[in-house]
């Protein structure tokens, strides 16, 4: 009995929204793939432009506090169905692989089954969101290093953690923090963070529908009480964040700031 050939897979990050924003690799292996598995913060306008017309779409968004999502075994095992089965398959997640995805799990998968694959980098939330709206992530006189961080219900961190977080002088950008911002703005605060250290919510980062909005950490709970951030929103605090009044560049077709005197 013939064995069926293994396919491989290419695991890629599409980017943080705008889709001009992806490799050039990238372009060649969605023209290539029979299969491309789609994480829901993909920009469509990626598949609509680049996948081959046979290819099969398949969506597999994964989603906070939506329980309708798929599990990530769920997604694991898409991509081996299709790759034991002889196919080219693209997992392709919104930003890049590395930053804050599930890469491990499949990884370990692909591995133990001995299917061939690839990892092509994408442009990770921080890096987009940071760049459109004018706010270098390190800059002299203001950061020499960042950090990037989760905060979620899920996200324990330790005493000593928050207290480093707190009386750094690097610039922090939090992912998946929007939903509980002003948690997180009164942990650095307990832990002796600066009032007036500014803080950035950039909400649907390099589309045209970015939003950011600019306030420090003692005014957060008042600024943005009651407010719901659009996902994907993204958290950057520290000094840099005033360097976006100087060189706000962005102007998409719903692109706009909105900020205080900082």
């Amino acid at each position: 009995m013939k064995q069926s050939t293994k396919g491989k897979v290419i695991l890629a990050g599409a980017g943080p929204g705008d889709a001009e924003l992806i490799t050039v690799k990238l372009q060649k292996r969605l023209a290539e793939a029979d299969v491309i598995i789609v994480d829901r913060l993909v920009n469509p306008e990626i598949i609509d432009e680049h996948a081959a017309k046979d290819a099969l779409i398949v969506l597999a968004g994964k989603q906070g506090y939506n329980e309708a999502s798929l599990l990530q075994e769920d997604v694991t095992a898409l991509i081996l169905k299709y790759a034991l089965n002889g196919k080219t398959v693209v997992r392709l997640k919104g930003g890049d692989v590395a930053f804050f995805s599930n890469v491990l799990d499949e990884l370990r998968a692909l591995h133990q089954h001995e299917i061939p694959f690839e990892i092509i980098p994408g442009i990770t939330a921080a890096s987009g969101a940071s760049a459109y709206a004018g706010i270098p992530l390190t800059a002299r006189d203001y950061s020499q290093a960042v950090q990037f961080i989760t905060f979620n219900p899920n996200s324990f961190y330790s005493t000593e953690k928050w207290k480093a977080l707190a009386n750094t002088n690097d610039t922090l950008v939090f992912y998946m923090a929007a939903k509980n911002i002003t948690d997180l703005a009164e942990l650095l605060l307990r832990f002796s963070r600066q009032p007036l250290t500014p803080l950035a919510v950039i909400e649907q980062a390099t589309t045209s529908y970015q939003q950011v909005h600019i306030t420090t950490l003692k005014e957060c709970a008042v600024d943005f009480a009651g407010k719901q951030f659009s996902s994907p929103s993204l958290i950057i605090v520290g000094d840099v964040v005033k360097l976006h009044r100087d060189f706000n560049w962005f102007a998409g077709n719903e692109a706009g700031s909105v900020f205080k005197k900082l």
